[in-house]
């Protein structure tokens, strides 16, 4: 069995098995950019804004790998440098990004701002994460399987859960946190399902303007989650069977790659490619959100 095999449901062509917070936020979003992504797999672009994201992950992970008494926000600039050596050598395409070795060393600079700026947060010397940039994955009893990658989780003594996700911009105005909070509810349905414990805390750690958002979730409102993946899961096979996925302008698309074959903006959708329901990918393992 293939990869693309695996993310199919046995005998229902066009029903994806796999669905992921940032695949499931796509579709929500705009239907044809999910079409775009996880059908057609069209290139998108390196952003500097996720190459920073991902580079900021990327310290903090390798930060809880050095001893507590080490974790000092000195420390965790130095490792920025061979954070973005590592990235430049296996995404070599991320260097076209800045036009001179000034423009870098300012987007470098941004980036141990953000780093800096987790420090007055939380204390890292005094946690010991139970697990960091953790793949999660269950199999719901229709045969949705839902997978993504946490930040950090963090166990007590008790054994309550807190999730733990790390964002390089700026918390969202309030009309906007359920959004955000979506992803979150996606994980923590995921942990309850193959730990059996509702996770006490979902922590969101906005780096750009040092803010924190925490939501405790309960069994309903987990299970009101379920029930909306189910819905979008039954939703993107339905798309996927009549080939139609509708373009949902928004302000998200001034950020979107893909306009000049949009609909909305004058453009020409590609056709649906032959047997489309084979080609839904899953979620690639180095994505951020930042």
């Amino acid at each position: 069995m293939t990869a693309i095999d695996e993310v199919l449901r046995p005998g229902g062509p066009g029903r994806v098995l796999s669905l992921s917070p940032s695949r499931a936020s796509d579709f929500m979003s705009c239907p044809l950019l999910y079409r775009f992504r996880a059908i057609d797999r069209l290139p998108e672009k390196p952003s500097s804004a996720a190459t920073r994201g991902t580079l900021v992950h990327t310290v903090l992970e390798r930060l809880f790998e050095l001893p507590a008494s080490q974790r000092s926000p000195e420390q965790a600039a130095a490792l920025v440098e061979p954070a973005w050596a590592e990235l430049l050598d296996s995404e070599p395409e991320v260097a076209d990004l800045f036009a001179d070795s000034r423009e870098l060393l300012d987007w470098l600079g941004s980036a141990r701002e953000l780093v800096a700026a987790y420090f007055s947060l939380e204390d890292p010397t005094r946690l010991e994460p139970a697990a960091r940039e953790q793949l999660i994955e269950t199999t719901l009893p229709s045969g949705l399987r839902l997978r993504g990658f946490v930040d950090r989780l963090d166990e007590a003594s008790t054994g309550a859960l807190r999730i733990v996700d790390y964002k390089t911009g700026r918390a969202p105005d309030p009309m906007f946190e359920a959004r955000a909070l979506f992803q979150m509810k996606f994980y923590a349905l995921v942990i309850w399902r193959t730990r059996g414990v509702v996770p006490a805390v979902l922590q969101l750690m906005y780096l750009g303007d040092r803010e924190v958002l925490r939501y405790s979730p309960d069994e309903v409102e987990l299970l009101a989650t379920e029930r909306k993946l189910e819905a979008l899961w039954a939703a993107i096979g339905r798309s996927i069977e009549k080939g139609e996925f509708r373009a949902s302008p928004s302000r998200l698309c001034d950020w979107c790659d893909h306009q000049a074959l949009c609909p909305a903006w004058g453009g020409t959708a590609p056709p649906m490619p032959a047997l489309a329901e084979q080609r839904v990918e899953e979620e690639p393992a180095v994505a951020v959100d930042v």
